[in-house]
């Protein structure tokens, strides 16, 4: 194809999902050519997965406060990639705009349709006043987009038109085009949960397995479900000096359901920060969607988790994948940010409110697709054990202080149901409006697998 027939794709640009671009755009007759020269996400020592990171390029002669307002990149020669996402240089900065994405799937040489990448992803992550916040390699970003086994890929990011007449909003500074490939190394093969500590486990791996050892042996990739009396045994051993009479005598904790571990999904340990950060309790569960998309197979979902932990270390900045739990379609758990599932690890989720809550996550997108039944359940059995360990009613309201957003300011003290959406906490669509419309049914099952 041309170069001026190239440029052609670029001629007419498809609304998003809430924008509408109503500036018209003189397009030059060569598309520019993007820089040669692509970067790593990240310095250090190769590991399992990869990251392409590739600066994008102006796409019109326009100028907004010296950047254009279309910028992208076509490129049909990259190694293989499974996720998508774009950053930029500051994580305070909002993109004002849409960015779209098309893809090559590898096995049949055919291109996508253009799929919207959801833009407005600052809701998630650590609070403003945190060290995660504050480590000076946070970033700006989109939510990442599940695109599939792919080798080639044509990006757009077009500004949101100015009101009445006015200049486009200029776009971010630095843009990039991430590349996410999680299955350059499979997941190991650990023992079950009930074998013998497994050897040949890297520092930062036994670390993150030995944030379990009150549940399982070291090395394990599943942690087994409970009956109830097993669970009330095992809460009396992990909480016994700090329950009240009243739990003694009936302690309301739902079944602790199947979770698969980090090491079952094929986390790469060396990645995150080490160490891990906790707060006092879990007196809230807050449910998001990962906006990810649904085109996964349940087979796929540890290469989506793969792919998400990458994205959120490599490319945005994390100290580790921001969710506390994630729950595919099929309703399998999987632990999230390492430290421990029966501990409180303060996560990356709800800024604002990381303190003394959790973040579970459903992985796809729910604006307009319902979540499968199995998926809410999983979230309902999770949240009944999870919040039993704190002696938390999945029907009732609490407190939690706000550490500042663009709901509530910092230092608000807002009452908040014990199983909350993300858009409770922060102004944003997540978990979707489908998804937000089960959490009733979720409290209400929850507070049955509690025996309540």
């Amino acid at each position: 194809m041309s170069k001026i027939r190239g440029m052609r794709r670029y001629g007419i640009l498809a609304s998003s999902i809430g924008v509408s671009c109503a500036t018209a755009l003189a397009l030059p007759l060569t598309l520019p050519a993007a820089p040669a020269s692509a970067r790593p996400a990240s310095a250090g020592p190769a590991v399992p997965g990869s990251t392409l990171s590739l600066p994008l390029a102006p796409l019109t002669p326009a100028r907004v406060l010296g950047r254009a307002p279309l910028q992208g990149l076509y490129r049909s020669d990259v190694r293989h990639f499974s996720l998508v996402g774009v950053v930029w240089d500051n994580a305070d900065t909002e993109l004002h705009g849409s960015v779209q994405v098309r893809t090559r799937a590898t096995a049949t040489g055919t291109w996508s349709g253009w799929q919207d990448i959801e833009a407005h992803n600052a809701d998630h992550g650590a609070d403003p006043d945190s060290a995660e916040r504050a480590s000076g390699r946070v970033r700006g970003a989109t939510a990442p987009l599940w695109v599939g086994d792919s080798d080639g890929v044509d990006v757009r990011v077009s500004a949101d038109a100015g009101d009445r007449g006015a200049p486009p909003v200029p776009l971010p500074s630095g843009l990039r085009l991430e590349l996410v490939d999680p299955d350059a190394g499979s997941p190991p093969q650990g023992p079950p949960a009930d074998t013998p500590p497994a050897d040949g486990l890297s520092g930062e791996a036994a670390a993150a397995s030995a944030a379990n050892a009150e549940l399982v042996p070291l090395g394990a990739t599943r942690i087994p479900a409970l009956d109830r009396a097993e669970t009330e045994r095992e809460l009396f051993a992990l909480r016994g000096d700090e329950l009240t009479d009243r739990q003694r005598a009936q302690p309301y904790i739902g079944p602790r359901p199947s979770i698969t571990t980090r090491r079952g999904w094929g986390a790469d340990e060396s990645l995150r920060e080490q160490g891990f950060v906790y707060t006092s309790k879990v007196k809230v569960a807050f449910v998001h969607h990962t906006a990810s998309g649904n085109n996964y197979t349940c087979a796929q979902s540890a290469s989506v988790i793969r792919g998400i932990y990458r994205y959120h270390v490599q490319s945005m900045g994390w100290r580790d994948i921001g969710y506390n739990f994630l729950v595919d379609k099929c309703g399998t758990i999987y632990e999230g940010r390492a430290g421990g599932v029966a501990k409180a690890v303060r996560g990356a989720h709800t800024m604002g409110f990381n303190t003394n809550s959790m973040g579970v996550a459903v992985i796809g997108t729910f604006s307009k697709s319902e979540p499968p039944a199995a998926t809410v359940t999983a979230v309902a059995r999770l949240a009944a054990w999870k919040l039993g360990l704190d002696g938390m009613n999945p029907l009732a309201k609490t407190y939690l202080t706000s550490g500042g957003g663009n709901l509530y300011a910092k230092g608000k003290n807002v009452l908040l149901n014990v199983i909350s959406g993300h858009r409770d906490g922060f102004a944003t669509d997540c978990p979707g409006k489908l998804l937000y419309g089960k959490l009733g049914s979720a409290r209400e099952a929850a507070a049955g697998y509690q025996g309540r």
